[in-house]
């Protein structure tokens, strides 16, 4: 029987929560490099790319220089968009939005390469990285989406009182920095638009993390990477 989440259904504009962990559970961040490494290639991979004129580089071949461009790895901007997400240190969250039905597939499998051959390389280790293929959940639902951010964000408070230490999107969406690969609208717009009676008493997103009372489960419920 597949695993839960193993089978994945792509759709054009669908948002999906996509999850994994170190094979074993073992540590896949081990010091802040790793960290901002992973986020380096969500960054180049999300980002507007460069023209072509401006990548190329001089090199030396038999005693000449000459000019060309190096390997550029996919880019999928225009194709994915990154709405949240949190690196914990055995595993990480990411809210996507696939912006057409095929790219998903492409864009975690070159993610989790890129990363794994960082890993292995710099740690001397072999063999696989992840505990398996990625899992995805497509969201359906405007409330489970809002839910599923908050779910994302609060992952760090098992480790840090500091939300905003982590290496999550909480900055971003609490208004304290600006991630030009990021976008974060869909759930920013619920609280802007005041359409949920149950967020009345609720003026912010920051309140709505730190201070709102119904436990996401309800709402979410087993999101546990078993």
């Amino acid at each position: 029987m597949p695993r839960k989440n193993s089978l994945k259904v792509y759709v054009y504009g669908g948002y999906y929560h996509i999850y994994n962990r170190g094979v074993e559970k073992r540590i896949i961040f081990e010091d802040s490099q790793d960290y901002k490494v992973f986020l380096n290639f969500l960054k180049y991979c999300l980002s507007k790319p460069p023209k072509a004129e401006d990548c190329k580089k001089t090199f030396t071949l038999r005693g000449l220089p000459f000019q060309g461009i190096p390997h550029q790895p996919r880019n999928y901007f225009g194709k994915i968009e990154l709405v949240a997400y949190c690196l914990m240190p055995n595993h990480f969250h990411l809210l996507i939005h696939q912006l057409d039905n095929t790219s998903l597939k492409n864009f975690m499998t070159s993610l989790v390469t890129r990363y794994s051959m960082y890993f292995n390389k710099k740690y001397n280790r072999v063999g696989s990285l992840f505990q398996s293929v990625y899992r995805a959940v497509l969201v359906n639902d405007d409330n489970y989406l809002l839910h599923l951010s908050r779910y994302i964000h609060l992952n760090p408070s098992e480790f840090t009182n500091d939300l905003l230490s982590a290496y999550s999107s909480y900055g971003d969406f609490v208004g304290v920095r600006k991630t030009s690969w990021l976008n974060p609208d869909i759930i920013l717009d619920q609280f802007d638009n005041k359409i949920k009676t149950e967020f009345t008493k609720i003026n912010n997103y920051k309140d709505f993390i730190e201070k709102y009372e119904q436990e996401d489960k309800l709402v979410l419920g087993n999101l546990a990477i078993d």
